[in-house]
Formats: C-alpha cells, structure tokens, sequence
C-alpha cells in the first residue's frame, strides 16, 4: 500500500514538472531559439561560423542586459519607455567625463581626460538618479509609468544633447584603449559583454528567486493592494525597481561606448521596443506577477536570430518589425490561451 502511494507521488509530481515547463512561455522560446538556429546552420553557411556566431552572442548582450532590468519594473505592473534615452545619456557622460577638460567655474577637472573608474562611476551615479526620479513620481506621487518614462524619455535624451554639445566623441582620454577592451573586448574567444550578461543574469535571477526583495517585486505585480495590507514596502520597493531598470541601461551603454569606439546622441534609439520585446516575449506579463531573467535573455536571443537571419537568407530588412511584432503578438497569445485554461 506504502509502495503504491510513493509510486502515486513520485507520478504526480513528474506530472506537475511536466506540465508547468510545457505551460512555460520560456521553455517554448527556449525551443523556438533552437530550431531558427538549427535551420539557419542548415540553409546557410555563414551562420555557425565562429565569427558571425561571436558578433550574434555579443549583440543579444545589449538589449538582454536592459530587458533584465525592464522585466522587473514589468513584473511590478510597470512600464519603462526611457531606457533608450537613459543608455544614450549615460553613454554620452562616460565619454564626456573621460574625455576630460571639464570645467567647474574657472577651475579644470581632469585636464587630459579622467580615468575610467570617474567616468564609469558619473555614469552610474547618472543612471541611479534618472531611475530614482522616474520611480518617485511613479511611487510616491502616483503617476502613470507610461507618462512619466516616456517625458524621461525626451529629457534624458535632450540631456545628452546638453552634456556633449550635440556632437561625436571618439578619444576617450588615457584609458581609452580600456573601455574599448571592457565593450569590444573578449576572454578566451568569449565576447565580454557575454559574460557581464551572464553574471547579471544570474545575479538577477537569484534575486528574484530567493530573495525578499525578489518575493514582494512578484507580490507587488501580482496584487499590489493585497501586498500593501500584507506589510510589503510597496513604494520603496517601486522606486528601487525603476532604479534597477535605469542602472542596466546605464551598464549596458557604458559596454556598448567601449564596443562602437563612439558615440553619438543617435544611440539607442528604439532600444525601449526591442527590450520591452524582449522581455514580453520571454515570458514577462505586462499586466504584472510574471517573468524571468531567463525569459529575457531567451527573448532577446530570438530577437537577434530574426535580425541576424533575414541578413542571411536575403529577406529586405524592413521585414525585421514585422517578424518581432507577430512575435509579440503570438507571445501575448500563448499568455492569454493559458490564463483561460487555469481559469476554467
């Protein structure tokens, strides 16, 4: 009897595994990577080889390390639209303050161009205070998020404009030859920006995970009345997660200044649709209480592969909105088609 009741449990929970990874938007990305994939390395010669498979991993890197950040503000029932804008602020103010000759009055900051670690940390530094204004507004004074990332979206724009006269900058003082090695660099044949998306992937999936933080993000998109009666810190919890988003623009524009060797006030532009893209098609729920880091890796890897293939197959490029846009759309539908089968 004992053995029958085991063997019932152990076939229950093999069910239970089963049946959540087959309902897993993730798991069906996942697969959905692997046979663009497969296919391509069948049709064409140039997709498996080292270099182009190098270039297809290292650009993933830039819209997932974003997508990351924009799943949890997604997760929470928000929505970032100034990510583009924020990674063209902080790209241009890394560059301006590592370029040097900055002046504060009569007196010159940096004669020569700063150091790195200076303009590495004026860019974060950036990033934190553009995240923690758009999340006070959204937490603390209850506006939309829509409206209040999509002003940010102008401002922080306009900002670089500002800080860098509206023009190209290309000489990154001493360490220049350091930040390209930080962006354009790789480590044993492994891009670097690969494996700074790697370790943000897993550091944010950890977080999510198995910790408090991660558990009310979750409890705060699932019902954020019911996680307020319950004693979650709804609002500064709200204002750290617009943080986190802002701080992963700011990261990967730091990476992707030392990649392109320059910058322009051009960069980023459109960045916000194609994490957002990313993030909902890997799994992330716009009306809030679901996604995963993974989800946004997945979903910006599918994202590259559309991108990379119609390149490689000849298809003209202005199908590339198509192709992510009906990935939009079927993702939103699996999301819609499992929430009325648990309904009923």
């Amino acid at each position: 009897m004992a053995v029958t009741s085991l063997e019932q449990s152990i076939a229950q929970k093999q069910g239970t595994w089963l049946s959540a990874l087959l309902s897993s938007q993730t798991f069906w990305v996942i697969i959905a990577v692997l046979l663009a994939a497969s296919y391509l390395s069948i049709v064409t010669d140039s997709f498996d080889t080292p270099r182009n498979l190098f270039n297809t991993t290292r650009n993933v890197t830039f819209f997932a390390i974003i997508a990351m950040g924009m799943t949890i503000v997604i997760i929470t029932g928000g929505i970032d639209l100034s990510v583009g804008s924020v990674l063209c602020l902080c790209s241009m103010v890394i560059a301006v303050v590592m370029a040097g000759d900055i002046k504060v009055g009569s007196a010159v900051l940096c004669e020569g161009g700063c150091n790195i670690y200076w303009g590495i940390g004026a860019s974060i530094l950036t990033a934190l205070l553009v995240g923690a204004f758009n999340g006070v507004l959204v937490a603390y004074l209850g506006f939309p998020s829509f409206v209040v990332t999509l002003g940010m979206l102008s401002i922080a724009r306009s900002l670089a404009m500002i800080v860098s006269n509206n023009r190209t900058i290309s000489k990154f003082g001493p360490d220049h030859d350091l930040l390209l090695q930080i962006g354009g660099g790789a480590t044993f044949g492994i891009a670097n920006p690969v494996i700074y998306m790697v370790i943000m992937g897993l550091i944010t999936g950890f977080v999510l995970r198995f910790t408090r933080f991660g558990r009310h993000v979750y409890a705060i998109g699932g019902n954020e009345h019911a996680a307020t009666l319950t004693g979650v810190p709804v609002r500064p919890i709200k204002v750290a997660v617009y943080m986190i988003s802002a701080l992963t623009a700011g990261i990967a524009g730091i990476i992707q200044t030392g990649w392109l060797g320059a910058v322009t006030v051009s960069i980023g532009q459109g960045t916000e649709l194609q994490v957002i893209a990313a993030a909902v098609i890997g799994g992330a729920n716009l009306a809030g209480g679901a996604g995963t880091a993974l989800g946004a890796i997945v979903g910006s890897s599918l994202i590259e592969i559309i991108r990379n293939s119609l390149g490689l197959l000849g298809i003209n490029a202005y199908w590339q909105g198509t192709f992510i846009g009906g990935a939009i759309i079927c993702a939103v539908l699996f999301e819609r088609v499992r929430s009325l089968r648990s309904s009923n």
